[in-house]
């Protein structure tokens, strides 16, 4: 069997000298210099070379004429008609030339290169070189509250955020700059960094971080990010990094196996504003008490080690303890929220307070024998009625956890396939709620008040399935039109409203009192909060759950207990309660946590206790 015969191509040598040319240039700017050095230096040897041949030269030295024509190629000298014959005049002219050809083509690759670092410099290229940072991975223009309250939590102290999402970072800088009060002595640094893909996201410097949280606004790329994050931390062997991050749908829930193993937590965002709406829609002002308690300003949770309070109960804690409140014990890496008033402090514990500083918190002497009002409650479980407007994947979450005098809930804006009506219908029937949709077209103001006149109080749900800015737009005009309704037939509804972006919410967060939950806002909350006290992370479920302690508005006018009182005389009248008292709130809906025990305080008709506790 015959081979068959390679072909071979000759190439001219014009091609193969600007082949062997761009293999160079392909190189980069290192390889051009070479390139431009090599062209310039034969070009001196060739000029010598032929002032040499010729007898240009006159009486000078072989090694001289070398040696100017090299001088003239890098000074750029043009000879005058005195330094030689004619001949050598115009070769040392024509180096010359060359010479300023090469130096205007080398101070063009230098200021080519140095303009292509300054812009890598300016995207955010770089390694991160810093320590006991916190990594962010997601930004997003308006959605300011995580970075905040970051800020708040360092509490003065120096501190750095390392932020990478896909974005120009002179553009984050900027946006940081006009939106956030950074101390001097706290860094944000900025990387330009497809957060999904790991070897992008190296930079940041995991192996040094304290924690890592994982910010986008999208399910799919959240999970990307962590997946990105957990293959980093396993190829560098990293075991102690936390990473928190929050989702919207509980189906992209990550196994238990590989969160446990990765230290990853994740918490749905969508299912916890679902519950805190069924609270809050009940209790105006429950809202934003939520928000007091989980953001950083003011009072916040600590875990002390109070061993001044080793062998006290924790009623005895409860009625001693200044300048913060008592709310639970940390036992064997567990926490114990709400204890049984006679549950001692032992010597390992540590006690969970809420107080504006760790080192604030003191033990007073004891006190004599407290007389404390006794609440009775007024109509416990007076029924009423709820509406409901607008629909999606949380709403059969809220009808579960609805308080329990709820006794009719209206469907208005539905759009339920037949297997979430009956799913809906069962879930109603099992809390003995009387379920009945409204069909008729909101958009007539008609329509509108007819429904409003049928509520005591109206939650309105976002559509999570649209665009965001679109969804959260359908539900500023809906309130717009409540708040005119209620304002001009003098109707005592309460509204709350679902919301998915902060900077949405401010244009409507003035006038009349609105209890709003917005998802990035309270999202951000707990990722902050994750992200300073990963140790708590039980406490948090448990408040936004429907199960254990909870946050409670108590109403004066419903437990019968105006007058003017001490604040130790009102911490112990709730503990006979079964709960804890963490501020109180007036009848503006202006909030205060954490008063000094001997502060008096009157309390009338329309102000209310913020309790924690199991009802």
């Amino acid at each position: 069997m015959k081979k068959a015969k390679t072909r071979q191509r000759s190439f001219s040598i014009k091609k193969q000298l600007q082949y062997w040319f761009d293999n160079r240039i392909s190189k980069g700017s290192l390889g051009f210099i070479r390139v431009l050095i090599a062209l310039s230096v034969l070009l001196a040897i060739l000029m010598a070379a032929l002032s040499i041949l010729f007898g240009f030269q006159g009486d000078r030295n072989p090694l001289s004429v070398f040696w100017n024509s090299i001088a003239t190629l890098i000074n750029g000298y043009f000879p005058s008609f005195e330094d030689g014959s004619h001949g050598y005049v115009i070769l040392m002219a024509l180096t010359a030339i060359g010479g300023v050809l090469f130096t205007s083509v080398l101070i063009g690759i230098i200021t080519s290169s140095l303009e292509q670092k300054i812009k890598r410099l300016n995207q955010g290229n770089s390694p991160v070189l810093e320590k006991n940072h916190i990594v962010v991975l997601g930004f997003y223009p308006g959605e300011y509250t995580l970075l905040k309250q970051l800020i708040l939590a360092s509490g003065g102290k120096p501190g750095s955020i390392v932020i990478a999402e896909n974005m120009e970072r002179e553009k984050m800088e900027q946006y940081l700059h006009e939106n956030l009060e950074i101390p001097k002595n706290f860094r944000i640094i900025c990387r330009t960094a497809d957060i999904t893909d790991p070897a992008s996201i190296e930079k940041c410097s995991f192996e040094t971080c304290k924690t890592v949280i994982v910010n986008p606004s999208d399910d799919m790329k959240t999970i990307k990010a962590i997946l990105a994050v957990s293959t980093i931390l396993e190829s560098k062997n990293i075991p102690d990094v936390s990473v928190n991050a929050i989702l919207s749908k509980s189906e992209y829930q990550l196994p238990h196996a590989i969160a446990e193993a990765n230290h990853i937590t994740t918490l749905q965002v969508n299912d916890i504003i679902a519950k805190i709406i069924a609270h809050s829609c009940m209790q105006t002002g429950l809202a934003e008490s939520f928000r007091e308690v989980l953001r950083f300003e003011g009072s916040e949770f600590y875990l002390v080690d109070f061993r001044e309070g080793v062998g006290l109960s924790f009623e005895e804690l409860l009625m001693r303890m200044n300048n913060g409140v008592p709310i639970g014990f940390y036992r064997d890496g567990k926490v114990l929220l709400n204890p049984s008033p006679d549950n001692k402090f032992q010597d390992n514990d540590k006690v969970l307070v809420f107080a504006e500083e760790r080192s604030s918190v003191k033990l007073e002497d004891p006190h004599p024998q407290i007389s404390a009002p006794e609440a009775q409650m007024i109509d416990p479980h007076k029924s009423t009625n709820t509406v409901i407007i607008g629909h999606n994947e949380t709403l059969p979450i809220i009808l579960s956890e609805l308080p329990e005098n709820v006794s009719q809930v209206y469907l208005a804006g539905q759009s339920t396939s037949a297997e979430e009506q009956e799913e809906l219908r069962q879930i109603a029937a099992g809390r003995n709620l009387r379920l009945d949709c409204y069909d008729k077209d909101l958009r007539l103001e008609a329509n509108l008040i007819e429904l409003a006149k049928m509520a005591k109080h109206i939650v309105v749900l976002n559509n999570h399935a649209g665009d965001p800015e679109e969804a959260d737009t359908e539900v500023i005009f809906l309130l717009l039109n409540l708040r005119e309704i209620r304002k001009r037939f003098g109707y005592k509804f309460n509204i709350t409203v679902e919301m998915q972006k902060e900077h949405n919410q401010k244009l409507v967060s003035h006038g009349d009192h609105t209890d709003f939950l917005v998802n990035s806002s309270m999202g951000s909350l707990i990722l902050a909060q994750l992200a300073e006290n990963p140790e708590l992370i039980d406490v948090f479920r448990e408040l936004i759950s429907n199960e254990g302690n909870e946050l409670y508005l108590k109403k004066m006018k419903k437990m019968n207990l105006e007058g003017t009182y001490t604040i130790r005389e009102l911490r112990l009248s709730m503990l006979r309660e079964g709960c804890i008292l963490l501020g109180d709130m007036d009848s503006e809906k202006y909030s205060t946590f954490n008063r000094p025990l001997d502060e008096t305080i009157t309390l009338t008709t329309e102000d209310k206790l913020i309790v924690l506790g199991e009802k």
